[in-house]
């Protein structure tokens, strides 16, 4: 059967030396068996056999899967290229190492197949994710049915608030190409955590967004080397420093934006902040409290109105506790918060 006229979902697959997981990836995107859609692996200068296994995917299915070959890049690099070669009206970003579920997939494409049929398609699809912890079989599910009506189109207005650590990642989020086009979405290159950035910086590009309460992507953790261990956050904790100055950066004066998704972008960005400060603490090295310090300080100087709103969230208040007291408040804390969903 051959590729339908219009594609209405690109997968991009950034892939980097992972073919232990590569196969899972491909198989979960191609379940639906549908025509419409169209998988994008970009090797990102692999030296095991991802190469070799993507493009095996690409001579058997060749309508539905292809493949870059590039020099490394990083992963911003990778969603940089996908995004370019990208032809669905909407665009996933799915890790090599995740999959998505199939059942959620084949009750998602039909909602996007309408949506192409609207005059107005929706700028955002949020669905949710789960946590798939090696050697847990208790998945924590994040959900926004609080803070969302499922099935509808909704605007900025329309969302309720968000709970202190519950936000919008890229694992929950599908975008209209042409909102990223729009926004210039480019991710720097060779710097971790650029997700972060992704799911944040075209948000004052989406007008319209809607939730579909589907369990989609299956977001695996816990295997050695993960960019989200403890030890290698707080060992590249300079590049989510970088991050969070471009998210800060891309944050749009409150007047310019809808009021929902200027207090939305400021939620966020706390936890960010938050996180960011979070690892400069463990590190346990007195230059990087002295970092944590700066980076606030940064903020308060450059976009004082953003700093004040960020300080005055609950986050922001209890980040900023100074000192000793406020540096052991922030270890406890994350011992218990890894504790509550089972990080640690």
């Amino acid at each position: 059967m051959g590729k339908s006229s219009e594609t209405i979902l690109s997968f991009i697959v950034p892939a980097y030396n992972i073919a232990t997981y590569l196969n899972r990836c491909l198989s979960s995107l191609l379940s639906s068996r549908s025509t419409d859609i169209e998988v994008i692996v970009v090797d990102d200068g692999s030296e095991d056999d991802t190469a070799y296994i993507a493009n095996r995917w690409a001579q058997e299915q060749p309508d539905l899967v292809r493949v870059i070959h590039q020099h490394n890049k990083g992963h911003g690099g990778a969603v940089n290229t996908g995004l370019k070669q990208a032809r669905g009206l909407y665009v996933k970003v799915v890790d090599a190492d995740d999959w998505v579920d199939s059942t959620a997939l084949s009750q998602l494409l039909p909602i996007l197949r309408q949506q192409a049929q609207s005059p107005s398609p929706v700028d955002m699809v949020v669905t949710n994710y789960v946590y798939e912890k090696e050697g847990r079989s208790h998945k924590h599910v994040v959900n926004f049915r609080s803070v969302m009506t499922p099935n509808q189109q909704l605007r900025w207005n329309q969302l309720k608030p968000f709970g202190i650590t519950q936000y919008m990642i890229m694992h929950a989020l599908i975008f209209r190409t042409d909102v990223l086009h729009r926004a210039a979405t480019h991710l720097p290159e060779h710097t971790f955590y650029v997700d972060f950035l992704y799911s944040y910086q075209p948000l004052p590009y989406v007008r319209t967004l809607t939730y579909l309460d589907l369990n989609l992507y299956r977001y695996y953790t816990g295997r050695t080397g993960q960019s989200v261990e403890t030890s290698a956050m707080i060992s590249r904790v300079d590049q989510l420093l970088r991050v969070t100055h471009l998210m800060v950066d891309a944050t749009p004066a409150r007047a310019s934006v809808p009021d929902g998704l200027y207090q939305y972008m400021v939620h966020y960005l706390s936890i960010n902040c938050t996180v960011t400060s979070v690892f400069l603490i463990l590190s346990n090295k007195p230059e990087n409290y002295k970092a944590k310090e700066q980076l606030w300080d940064s903020i308060e100087s450059s976009h004082p109105q953003i700093a004040s709103d960020l300080k005055h969230t609950l986050l922001g208040k209890l980040i900023n506790i100074p000192g000793r007291p406020g540096r052991l408040a922030v270890r406890i804390g994350y011992i218990l918060a890894g504790a509550a969903v089972g990080f640690n």
